[in-house]
């Protein structure tokens, strides 16, 4: 029972995670149709920044969480402003190969002008500690990450819910081209999607620089891809359905991982995928997706 609800703390902590990076893509989904893979870039451009702080004397804790959530919403407005505006009318796929290519430009620049290898960035150590409730191990960073999400998502209900434009969002989610007759200004709305994911991003960036302790090139590339199968789990275009989508796979990863044999613990994501694959067979449109009628093909 012990060891059980100590992985369910695991799982927890690692849902809320993934949850967060979701929001993030499904805020931009829901406004442009773009899948923006580049979403892992911006993680790594916040934790680089952090590293270039460190490297400068930065000492503080609470220095480093606001220059790394700071630098998410700069380089979010930047990628929407240089790389995605200028394609936003072309088709779908279009937006999607400019991400890939914001991705790998990103990557590379980060390879060539600081480091292929890993950096250590030691200053964010103080918000993984471990501590004993009871007979269970907890550690500081799995309650700030579970708080964290908590709070994101409660925030971003009251905004998308009160506030006129959030509301604007919410509309532009649904008919943009509506939400233009009206006279709200398509910039607006989408830089302030951007400017979002941005933020949530650079929080997910401190979480794995806690973690972690170190930051790479590819540091966001494997996140966005757990966070993109959280978005279709729970249904594309959802933000609900975001959060839920990354709390189940938190909650498989975690399950895979103990119910597995030690030597096949790299299977893991093999077999959360072939899962996630099962539930999707059941349910195409995603745990909380709508069902949308497609119509016929031309032929």
């Amino acid at each position: 029972m012990d060891y059980a609800i100590q992985q369910i703390v695991n799982a927890l902590a690692f849902g809320s995670e993934y949850a967060l990076l979701a929001l993030g893509l499904a805020l931009v989904f829901s406004i442009m149709g773009l899948v923006n893979f580049a979403h892992g870039e911006i993680i790594a451009v916040a934790g680089y920044s952090v590293f270039f702080a460190v490297a400068l004397g930065l000492q503080s804790v609470l220095g480093a969480v606001t220059i790394a959530i700071v630098m998410g919403i700069v380089t979010a407005l930047v990628f929407e402003r240089v790389a995605f505006r200028p394609v936003r009318y072309a088709p779908t796929t279009t937006g999607l190969l400019t991400a890939f290519g914001v991705s790998i430009v990103v990557q590379n620049m980060l390879t060539l002008f600081v480091s292929p290898k890993a950096r250590a960035v030691p200053v964010l150590g103080p918000l993984n500690q471990t501590f004993f409730i009871g007979p269970y191990a907890v550690s500081s960073l799995q309650l700030l990450e579970l708080a964290v999400t908590i709070v994101a998502i409660v925030a971003l209900v009251l905004f998308l819910n009160r506030s006129l434009l959030g509301l604007a969002i919410r509309a532009a989610a649904r008919d943009f081209s509506t939400v233009r007759l009206m006279g709200v200004k398509a910039n607006r709305v989408i830089a302030t999607g951007f400017a979002l994911s941005g933020f949530l991003a650079g929080v997910v960036s401190v979480f794995i620089l806690a973690r972690r302790g170190s930051v790479e090139p590819d540091f966001g590339s494997a996140p966005v891809i757990k966070a993109f199968v959280a978005c279709v789990l729970g249904g594309f275009g959802s933000l609900a359905g975001a959060a839920v989508g990354g709390m189940v796979l938190g909650f498989l990863d975690v399950a895979i991982l103990v119910a597995l044999p030690q030597k096949f613990g790299g299977l893991r994501d093999a077999l959360t995928y072939f899962l996630v694959g099962v539930v999707l067979f059941w349910r195409p449109q995603g745990l909380l997706g709508r069902t949308v009628e497609l119509g016929d093909k031309e032929v």
